[in-house]
Protein backbone atom coordinates (compact mmCIF):
# COMPACT_ATOMS: atom_id res chain seq x y z
CA UNK A 1 0.00 0.00 0.00
CA UNK A 2 1.20 3.33 -1.09
CA UNK A 3 0.33 5.56 1.96
CA UNK A 4 -0.25 9.59 1.21
CA UNK A 5 0.08 11.18 4.53
CA UNK A 6 -2.90 13.57 4.95
CA UNK A 7 -1.88 15.74 8.09
CA UNK A 8 -0.09 18.82 6.15
CA UNK A 9 -3.10 20.38 5.29
CA UNK A 10 -4.33 23.63 5.76
CA UNK A 11 -7.62 22.71 6.87
CA UNK A 12 -5.87 21.51 10.12
CA UNK A 13 -6.01 24.21 13.09
CA UNK A 14 -2.61 23.58 13.84
CA UNK A 15 -0.98 23.47 10.18
CA UNK A 16 -3.41 26.78 9.85
CA UNK A 17 -2.35 28.44 12.01
CA UNK A 18 1.37 27.65 11.46
CA UNK A 19 0.70 28.74 7.65
CA UNK A 20 -0.39 31.87 8.58
CA UNK A 21 2.75 32.76 11.34
CA UNK A 22 5.32 31.11 8.92
CA UNK A 23 6.25 28.79 12.07
CA UNK A 24 7.82 25.54 10.37
CA UNK A 25 7.91 23.72 13.65
CA UNK A 26 4.43 22.15 13.60
CA UNK A 27 5.20 21.47 9.88
CA UNK A 28 8.63 19.69 10.68
CA UNK A 29 7.11 17.32 13.31
CA UNK A 30 3.55 16.79 11.63
CA UNK A 31 5.53 15.64 8.76
CA UNK A 32 8.49 13.88 10.51
CA UNK A 33 6.19 12.14 12.56
CA UNK A 34 4.08 10.82 9.29
CA UNK A 35 7.04 9.44 8.11
CA UNK A 36 8.07 7.35 10.95
CA UNK A 37 4.43 6.26 10.86
CA UNK A 38 5.29 4.92 7.19
CA UNK A 39 3.53 7.50 5.10
CA UNK A 40 5.48 7.31 1.37
CA UNK A 41 4.66 10.82 0.40
CA UNK A 42 3.50 13.53 1.84
CA UNK A 43 0.30 15.56 1.03
CA UNK A 44 0.65 19.28 0.99
CA UNK A 45 -2.39 21.48 1.15
CA UNK A 46 -2.46 25.21 2.02
CA UNK A 47 -6.52 24.74 2.35
CA UNK A 48 -8.34 28.01 3.43
CA UNK A 49 -5.29 29.14 6.05
CA UNK A 50 -4.53 32.52 3.66
CA UNK A 51 -6.03 34.32 1.24
CA UNK A 52 -6.64 33.32 -2.17
CA UNK A 53 -3.74 36.21 -3.48
CA UNK A 54 -1.37 34.24 -0.98
CA UNK A 55 -2.00 30.78 -1.61
CA UNK A 56 0.76 30.11 -4.03
CA UNK A 57 3.72 31.82 -1.95
CA UNK A 58 2.28 29.78 1.26
CA UNK A 59 2.64 26.49 -0.75
CA UNK A 60 6.01 27.71 -2.12
CA UNK A 61 6.92 27.83 2.16
CA UNK A 62 5.07 25.06 2.96
CA UNK A 63 7.22 22.93 0.84
CA UNK A 64 10.63 24.71 1.40
CA UNK A 65 9.46 24.26 5.17
CA UNK A 66 8.72 20.40 5.26
CA UNK A 67 11.80 19.48 3.08
CA UNK A 68 13.99 20.88 5.93
CA UNK A 69 12.58 18.05 8.05
CA UNK A 70 12.39 14.98 5.46
CA UNK A 71 13.53 14.14 2.18
CA UNK A 72 10.22 12.15 1.60
CA UNK A 73 8.61 12.77 -1.70
CA UNK A 74 5.63 15.48 -1.66
CA UNK A 75 2.14 15.45 -2.62
CA UNK A 76 1.17 18.96 -4.10
CA UNK A 77 -2.49 19.27 -3.57
CA UNK A 78 -4.36 22.34 -5.11
CA UNK A 79 -7.19 22.57 -7.52
CA UNK A 80 -5.40 26.11 -8.41
CA UNK A 81 -2.65 25.36 -11.08
CA UNK A 82 -0.55 28.44 -10.23
CA UNK A 83 -0.51 27.04 -6.54
CA UNK A 84 0.42 23.50 -7.43
CA UNK A 85 3.26 24.99 -9.83
CA UNK A 86 4.43 27.07 -7.24
CA UNK A 87 4.74 23.92 -4.96
CA UNK A 88 6.14 21.92 -8.00
CA UNK A 89 8.85 24.53 -8.50
CA UNK A 90 10.40 23.69 -4.78
CA UNK A 91 9.92 20.43 -4.93
CA UNK A 92 13.32 18.89 -4.24
CA UNK A 93 12.34 15.03 -4.94
CA UNK A 94 9.70 13.58 -7.56
CA UNK A 95 6.58 14.84 -6.59
CA UNK A 96 3.09 13.82 -6.58
CA UNK A 97 0.35 15.84 -8.60
CA UNK A 98 -3.21 16.00 -6.50
CA UNK A 99 -4.87 16.35 -8.82
CA UNK A 100 -6.39 16.86 -12.47
CA UNK A 101 -10.25 15.87 -13.32
CA UNK A 102 -11.23 13.75 -16.08
CA UNK A 103 -11.52 16.17 -18.31
CA UNK A 104 -9.83 15.97 -21.76
CA UNK A 105 -7.87 19.89 -22.06
CA UNK A 106 -7.05 19.51 -18.31
CA UNK A 107 -6.13 16.26 -18.05
CA UNK A 108 -3.91 17.13 -21.17
CA UNK A 109 -2.53 19.85 -19.62
CA UNK A 110 -1.85 18.24 -15.75
CA UNK A 111 0.09 15.46 -17.57
CA UNK A 112 2.08 17.85 -19.45
CA UNK A 113 3.02 18.85 -16.21
CA UNK A 114 3.50 15.46 -14.56
CA UNK A 115 6.47 15.30 -17.30
CA UNK A 116 7.62 18.09 -16.44
CA UNK A 117 8.37 17.67 -12.82
CA UNK A 118 8.79 14.47 -13.50
CA UNK A 119 5.90 14.14 -11.11
CA UNK A 120 3.18 11.49 -10.22
CA UNK A 121 -0.49 12.58 -11.34
CA UNK A 122 -3.29 11.75 -8.95
CA UNK A 123 -6.44 11.67 -11.71
CA UNK A 124 -9.56 11.77 -10.73
CA UNK A 125 -12.91 10.45 -12.39
CA UNK A 126 -14.95 13.75 -12.08
CA UNK A 127 -15.84 15.76 -15.78
CA UNK A 128 -17.74 19.15 -16.22
CA UNK A 129 -20.62 17.04 -14.55
CA UNK A 130 -18.70 16.64 -11.10
CA UNK A 131 -18.67 13.31 -9.66
CA UNK A 132 -20.81 10.41 -11.34
CA UNK A 133 -23.38 8.81 -9.40
CA UNK A 134 -22.77 5.44 -11.13
CA UNK A 135 -20.84 3.11 -11.95
CA UNK A 136 -20.59 2.75 -15.31
CA UNK A 137 -19.83 6.80 -15.90
CA UNK A 138 -17.01 6.21 -13.38
CA UNK A 139 -15.64 3.08 -15.70
CA UNK A 140 -15.80 5.63 -18.52
CA UNK A 141 -13.94 8.48 -17.32
CA UNK A 142 -10.74 6.02 -15.83
CA UNK A 143 -10.32 4.79 -19.53
CA UNK A 144 -10.17 7.74 -20.71
CA UNK A 145 -7.80 8.52 -18.02
CA UNK A 146 -5.77 5.63 -19.08
CA UNK A 147 -6.04 6.40 -22.80
CA UNK A 148 -4.85 9.83 -22.59
CA UNK A 149 -1.83 8.88 -20.54
CA UNK A 150 -0.85 6.10 -22.91
CA UNK A 151 -1.46 8.26 -25.81
CA UNK A 152 1.33 10.83 -24.00
CA UNK A 153 3.41 8.34 -22.83
CA UNK A 154 3.36 9.13 -19.07
CA UNK A 155 4.04 5.69 -17.53
CA UNK A 156 0.91 3.89 -15.60
CA UNK A 157 3.43 3.28 -12.64
CA UNK A 158 2.85 7.10 -11.97
CA UNK A 159 -0.59 7.11 -13.03
CA UNK A 160 -3.21 7.11 -9.75
CA UNK A 161 -6.89 7.01 -10.49
CA UNK A 162 -8.86 8.49 -8.03
CA UNK A 163 -12.71 7.16 -8.15
CA UNK A 164 -13.81 9.86 -5.69
CA UNK A 165 -14.99 8.35 -2.24
CA UNK A 166 -18.54 10.32 -1.13
CA UNK A 167 -19.72 10.78 2.30
CA UNK A 168 -21.75 7.71 3.67
CA UNK A 169 -23.50 10.29 5.89
CA UNK A 170 -24.77 11.71 2.47
CA UNK A 171 -24.98 9.55 -0.31
CA UNK A 172 -24.84 5.58 1.33
CA UNK A 173 -24.62 3.93 -1.73
CA UNK A 174 -21.92 5.44 -2.98
CA UNK A 175 -19.27 3.85 -0.75
CA UNK A 176 -20.14 0.42 -2.70
CA UNK A 177 -20.63 2.22 -6.00
CA UNK A 178 -17.02 3.24 -5.52
CA UNK A 179 -16.06 -0.14 -4.32
CA UNK A 180 -17.87 -2.13 -7.20
CA UNK A 181 -16.47 0.53 -10.02
CA UNK A 182 -12.38 -0.61 -8.70
CA UNK A 183 -13.38 -4.18 -8.68
CA UNK A 184 -14.69 -3.45 -12.68
CA UNK A 185 -11.80 -1.68 -13.25
CA UNK A 186 -9.07 -4.46 -12.10
CA UNK A 187 -7.04 -5.36 -15.49
CA UNK A 188 -7.89 -2.24 -16.75
CA UNK A 189 -4.40 -2.09 -18.97
CA UNK A 190 -1.26 -4.24 -18.52
CA UNK A 191 1.00 -2.89 -16.36
CA UNK A 192 -1.80 -1.64 -14.36
CA UNK A 193 -1.93 2.33 -12.96
CA UNK A 194 -2.48 3.06 -9.23
CA UNK A 195 -5.87 3.30 -7.87
CA UNK A 196 -5.86 5.92 -5.06
CA UNK A 197 -8.45 6.92 -2.41
CA UNK A 198 -9.08 10.00 0.17
CA UNK A 199 -10.16 7.86 2.40
CA UNK A 200 -11.41 10.76 5.19
CA UNK A 201 -13.81 11.65 2.78
CA UNK A 202 -15.39 8.45 3.20
CA UNK A 203 -16.30 9.31 7.05
CA UNK A 204 -16.97 13.14 6.32
CA UNK A 205 -19.54 14.46 8.74
CA UNK A 206 -20.14 11.07 10.58
CA UNK A 207 -19.47 9.74 14.04
CA UNK A 208 -16.91 6.97 14.82
CA UNK A 209 -14.71 8.27 12.07
CA UNK A 210 -12.03 5.80 12.17
CA UNK A 211 -13.90 2.58 12.61
CA UNK A 212 -15.54 3.73 9.38
CA UNK A 213 -11.93 4.74 7.22
CA UNK A 214 -10.21 1.58 8.60
CA UNK A 215 -13.01 -0.52 7.32
CA UNK A 216 -13.63 1.02 4.04
CA UNK A 217 -10.01 0.92 3.33
CA UNK A 218 -9.74 -2.56 3.74
CA UNK A 219 -12.82 -3.24 1.51
CA UNK A 220 -11.29 -1.13 -1.17
CA UNK A 221 -7.95 -2.98 -0.79
CA UNK A 222 -9.94 -6.30 -1.05
CA UNK A 223 -11.23 -4.72 -4.03
CA UNK A 224 -7.47 -3.96 -5.73
CA UNK A 225 -7.00 -0.20 -4.05
CA UNK A 226 -3.34 0.23 -3.93
CA UNK A 227 -2.76 3.44 -2.35
CA UNK A 228 -4.71 5.82 0.13
CA UNK A 229 -4.42 9.52 1.43
CA UNK A 230 -4.75 9.11 4.76
CA UNK A 231 -3.75 9.41 8.46
CA UNK A 232 -0.63 7.29 9.19
CA UNK A 233 -0.75 8.59 12.61
CA UNK A 234 -4.12 6.60 13.20
CA UNK A 235 -2.74 3.56 14.98
CA UNK A 236 -6.05 1.28 14.61
CA UNK A 237 -5.97 2.54 10.99
CA UNK A 238 -2.80 1.54 10.04
CA UNK A 239 -2.75 -1.37 12.20
CA UNK A 240 -6.16 -2.49 10.12
CA UNK A 241 -4.08 -1.72 6.61
CA UNK A 242 -0.94 -4.25 7.55
CA UNK A 243 -3.40 -6.64 8.40
CA UNK A 244 -4.85 -6.76 5.41
CA UNK A 245 -1.97 -6.51 3.16
CA UNK A 246 -0.90 -9.97 5.16
CA UNK A 247 -4.21 -11.51 4.21
CA UNK A 248 -4.29 -10.88 0.90
CA UNK A 249 -0.43 -12.24 0.98
CA UNK A 250 1.31 -9.02 0.03
CA UNK A 251 3.39 -9.19 3.16
CA UNK A 252 5.66 -12.62 5.06
CA UNK A 253 3.66 -13.84 8.02
CA UNK A 254 5.61 -13.78 11.64
CA UNK A 255 4.00 -13.45 15.12
CA UNK A 256 5.43 -9.88 14.93
CA UNK A 257 3.91 -8.63 11.42
CA UNK A 258 3.07 -5.29 13.21
CA UNK A 259 6.89 -4.77 14.27
CA UNK A 260 8.49 -5.62 11.24
CA UNK A 261 5.93 -3.75 8.95
CA UNK A 262 6.90 -0.50 10.54
CA UNK A 263 10.23 -1.81 10.86
CA UNK A 264 11.01 -2.12 7.13
CA UNK A 265 9.05 1.31 5.96
CA UNK A 266 11.14 3.25 8.53
CA UNK A 267 12.90 5.52 6.41
CA UNK A 268 16.91 6.19 7.19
Amino acid sequence: MIIVGERLNGQFDDVGRAIQDRDPRVLHELAQKQVDAGADYLDVSVGTAVASRDKADAMAWMVEAIQEATDCPLAIDSPVEAVMQAGLEKAENPPMINSSSAEPEKLKKYIEMAQEHDAALVALTTDKDGVPNDIAKRTELAGNIVMAAMEAGLPFDDLYIDLVALPVSATQQQPGIMIEALRQLQGIADPSPHFIVGLSNVSQSAAKRSLINRTYLVMCMANGLDAAIMDPLDDELMDAMITAELLLNQQIYSDSFLSAYRSSKRRS
